[in-house]
């Protein structure tokens, strides 16, 4: 596709500022479920997959790793390839790519056809979240920023809490197959309207003749620069503060169900239920942390100030509630206690993608997007299995509850004390 004759069009033809910020929030949001749901896929036609193809416990859960770990790997690359080609490119094709092997999962006939399709998923679905922190960060000035990272962010609450039930009455009316092959239909579409729609903004200022703030700057990332990053104690600080984030995210995400089946022996209809409670306060604690982040920069906190705030202050939170939920005698005080410790992870978590946005150079925001991401899904991959490990040892959920509160306070530390932001940095 032929970037020039993109831009080959008159003003009355390119949409405004405004409109090209609605339309990126739209087109991001509606990525972000797709991307939830696409995950969730596998979890939920596990029993009916394990039926057909005849797939032990095991071999399950080396496809879920398959994806996680390609997902985590794919981060040191994609970021550059952003930072170079612009987000318009890598996640329309990233889109078409990992809905192909949504697709192509549903065509699976053996493990190995869906270990492939589980790869490429991962590693088409790495540019999204480093794509959208890229795309929020030129269509909107650092000081609002805030609002539209909670909002790109918001679909990894929503999705899983209504993956359950969706894609349920999908597989039972449809097949486990046709759930994944509609899945993937969808956003193939949701791909091609990217490429279609959406404009990187560099183009976009080129086009209308115009360059409105954020200043965007034309020179393409190098790879000397691209390795310098790795010399930097933000970098540093970033990969190994995200881990402790998504490793309680995940802990939840994967052992919620169980953990109320087993230690709190909640029924399995209940279950789906009660799980969709803590994702609600989770979404709440995302639309929280934008509202407070945009506060705080009205009451003339610095932009450093304004996101460490709320990165640090959630974890804690979210440590502390964990704790409580270990030491909770009743199952409703556990849940109580899950709930608040779902929203305040949640709530880090938008700090930490805000804080993306302005902690480097504007041209460096897909890369640094993407190195908070491996750190982060290397936590969230270590998560399941250690949880798993602990359990089958103790045969409590106790010991691991605890560890991934006191990783949330370590993560707090590193946040607080590491990441140390420019004033003098481009944004």
């Amino acid at each position: 596709m032929n970037v020039q004759s993109d831009l080959a069009v008159t003003t009355r033809q390119i949409p405004s500022l405004r409109g090209m910020q609605i339309t990126t929030m739209t087109m991001l949001i509606f990525a972000g479920l797709i991307n939830n749901l696409d995950r969730s896929a596998l979890s939920i036609a596990n029993p009916l997959i394990s039926e057909e193809l005849q797939i032990s416990a095991a071999g399950m859960g080396v496809l879920m790793s398959a994806f996680s770990l390609v997902y985590a790997f794919s981060q040191l690359p994609i970021g550059i390839i952003l930072d170079r080609l612009g987000a318009r490119l890598v996640l329309g094709w990233g889109l078409i790519i990992w809905s192909s092997a949504q697709v192509f999962c549903g065509l699976a006939n053996s493990f190995s056809h869906l270990f492939i399709g589980r790869a490429v998923l991962g590693a088409g679905e790495s540019p999204h979240y480093p794509a959208s922190a890229k795309a929020v960060s030129e269509w909107f000035t650092a000081e609002k920023r805030g609002g539209p990272t909670s909002l790109f962010l918001i679909a990894g609450t929503i999705a899983p809490a209504m993956a359950p039930p969706l894609l349920t009455l999908l597989m039972l009316s449809l097949g486990w197959r046709w759930m994944f092959v509609v899945l993937g239909v969808i956003g193939i579409l949701l791909g091609l309207a990217w490429l279609v729609f959406y404009r990187n903004r560099a183009d976009f200022d080129q086009a209308v003749a115009k360059s409105d703030a954020p200043v965007i700057v034309k020179e393409k990332i190098s790879l000397r620069e691209w390795g310098s990053l790795f010399r930097q104690r933000n970098t540093w600080a970033m990969i190994f503060g995200s881990a402790g984030v998504i490793y309680m995210i995940w802990l939840y995400m994967s052992w919620l169900p169980v953990y109320l089946q087993n230690e709190r022996h909640v029924s399995i209809a209940l279950t789906g239920w009660l799980a969709a409670i803590p994702y609600a306060l989770g979404t709440l604690g995302q639309l929280s942390c934008w509202v407070l982040i945009d506060w705080l920069v009205r009451r003339g906190w610095s932009i450093s100030a304004s996101r460490k705030l709320p990165i640090c202050g959630g974890l804690f939170g979210a440590g502390i509630a964990t704790l409580c939920a270990v030491f909770a005698p009743t199952t409703t005080g556990a849940l109580i206690a899950i709930s608040a410790s779902m929203f305040f992870i949640y709530f880090a978590n938008v700090g930490t993608w805000a804080l993306v946005g302005v902690m480097v150079d504007t041209r460096f925001v897909a890369t640094m997007g993407s190195l908070l991401t491996f750190g982060g899904y290397l936590g969230g991959s270590a998560a399941p299995v250690i949880t798993g490990i602990l359990v089958d040892q103790t045969h409590s959920f106790s010991l691991a509850l605890s560890i991934s509160a006191l990783l949330a306070f370590v993560a707090a530390l590193i946040y607080l004390f590491g990441i140390k932001l420019s004033p003098t940095i481009k944004r």
